[in-house]
């Protein structure tokens, strides 16, 4: 074995915590002439949730497909744990679990022949195969689920089912499509919790076109449209990046509609309630402090100055919809 290779397998290596367990650099993907994903490049490391938000038709899943190695990239270079997914793509899924947005499950087996089955296909010797299948029915809350016919469970246990096959082989990195479709409340809680649970050792890729799944289980998410990345970010930095550009003020002694669009980069005052307005201003100019000091200077009395946050609905929205007008714009300047 190449030094470099056994480097790559060293107890050491594989378990530093903040290794990079997925690299994807400047990788395209077209269809004939339609290029779906453009140059996308970022990496995930161990421990690390990462999630892939975007609407239909961004170029999620083939994003996935790619780091999965089920589609090719036409430019670009992905590697799992090291391994180029092209070039070692033994090695390279060697190192990965997948569960695709419909589990890969024979209903007519039971939850123990199936998982058994997939620690087969991965390689596990016999000796090892009842340990790997136990661990990951524990892992998964399947222990009392064994000799259930997989097609008689619910669709939780069943999803539960999928992400046990994704994981009984111990990979460092695990790809999540779209988990939680179609699952009912109570179940959707349950997976993420196990996914937030797996986030621990594992590098994890979430796909997901739906908001809250991504501000419950992932750390940091990148926002696709159009097969571009437009943001790669904490969930805390995405909203820090979106500047306010709206107050909540109240007062015991409020101050005039007119006084307040006084205040420099002030544009509106509507008054909410008595005494409260929503304040809207220019996002570079803060009118916080200079409200503050009029307030005690005026005896105005204020009781409540509150910057107000953007949702993570509202800048995903903001940054899709903004691109999609560029793009329309665009088209509208092209010489016919």
């Amino acid at each position: 074995m190449p030094l470099q290779q056994a480097e790559k397998n060293t107890p050491d290596a594989q378990n530093s915590p903040h290794e990079t367990l997925v690299s994807v650099r400047n990788v395209s993907r077209y269809y004939g002439k339609n290029k779906v994903v453009s140059n996308i490049s970022f990496e995930v490391k161990r421990g690390e949730v990462l999630g892939l938000l975007g609407p239909n038709g961004a170029g999620k899943s083939t994003t996935m497909q790619m780091i999965t190695g089920n589609l090719a990239a036409s430019e670009g270079q992905i590697c799992i744990n090291n391994f180029d997914i092209l070039d070692e793509p033994k090695n390279a899924k060697r190192h990965l679990g997948y569960l695709p947005e419909q589990p890969p499950v024979y209903k007519e087996l039971s939850v123990d022949e199936y998982l058994i089955h997939c620690a087969k296909i991965h390689r596990i010797g016999r000796r090892h195969q009842k340990d790997a299948m136990n661990l990951a029915k524990k892992r998964c809350g399947l222990k009392q689920m064994g000799r259930r016919l997989i097609g008689n469970l619910s669709k939780g246990y069943q999803q539960r089912v999928g992400i046990a096959q994704a994981i009984i082989h111990s990979p460092p990195v695990i790809v999540l499509d779209e988990p939680t479709v179609g699952l009912d409340p109570i179940q959707i809680r349950e997976i993420r919790t196990l996914i937030r649970e797996l986030g621990q050792d594992h590098s994890i890729i979430l796909s997901s076109h739906i908001l809250p799944e991504i501000t419950a289980t992932c750390d940091r998410v990148l926002i696709i449209n159009h097969g571009k990345i437009m943001v790669s970010e904490s969930i805390d930095g995405i909203q820090q990046r979106i500047q306010s550009s709206s107050l909540l003020v109240a007062f015991n002694d409020a101050p005039t509609n007119l006084q307040l669009c006084d205040f420099k980069g002030v544009s509106n005052a509507d008054e909410i309630s008595p005494g409260r307005f929503r304040l809207h201003h220019n996002p570079e100019i803060d009118p916080s402090e200079d409200i503050v000091q009029q307030s005690v200077k005026n005896n105005w009395r204020l009781t409540e100055i509150t910057p107000e946050k953007l949702s993570l609905e509202e800048i995903f929205v903001d940054i899709t919809c903004t691109e999609a007008e560029e793009n329309v714009e665009e088209k509208d300047e092209e010489p016919a």
